[in-house]
């Protein structure tokens, strides 16, 4: 690496912006979050969910604590997790319209309340009920830890990821055909 790529943060620095450019060089998976019952619901575009657990099943989001959904999560306890799919953008910017509250965010999209209550997204990829078994504040944000309550799996493999500020398609067989045409052998990638 050399002296043009290093970057020392000072009290000078806009820390906050620079972090944020900083972070959007990793890819996340696009996710939302869903929260509340009957019509007080709501939703909220996502890229940090990660797994915490295989055994016992959790899962931890990171959401800002002035979001409508953290007040929805921490009054209810439960919220749900729709993996969205390369197809969906459309559905992942309207879930992160400041201008549309609560349950506008659903309108025109098709959903299903779980057996919790909670809202789930009818065409994700795939989606989970959690009950929120710890929340962390920390800074401007809660880290939720989910335990798991229902999941449901759809059979499509076209993921859709945030990259550098702009929506990713993962497609399954296409990504597989392009690593296919740089001669990456693919016992390698299953």
């Amino acid at each position: 690496m050399g002296k043009a790529d290093i970057h020392l943060v000072d009290e000078n620095d806009e820390v906050e912006r620079q972090f944020r450019t900083v972070m959007r060089r990793l890819a996340g998976g696009v996710s939302i979050v869903t929260a509340g019952r009957d019509c007080d619901i709501t939703g909220m575009t996502v890229t940090s969910l990660t797994s915490l657990s295989a055994a016992p099943p959790r899962l931890l989001v990171s959401i800002n604590r002035q979001a409508s959904s953290f007040s929805l999560i921490e009054r209810d306890r439960l919220f749900g997790v729709n993996i969205l799919g390369a197809d969906q953008q459309v559905l992942a910017a309207r879930f992160s319209n400041r201008r549309l509250n609560g349950g506008q965010r659903f309108e025109g999209t098709p959903w299903f309340a779980g057996s919790s209550g909670v809202p789930l997204l009818a065409k994700a990829l795939a989606t989970v009920e959690c009950e929120a078994e710890e929340i962390i504040e920390r800074y401007s944000h809660g880290i939720i830890i989910g335990r798991l309550l229902s999941m449901e799996l759809s059979h499509r493999l076209s993921g859709l990821i945030y990259w550098n500020g702009q929506y990713v398609q993962i497609d399954h067989d296409a990504d597989l055909d392009r690593l296919a045409e740089v001669s990456i052998p693919l016992a390698h990638v299953r």
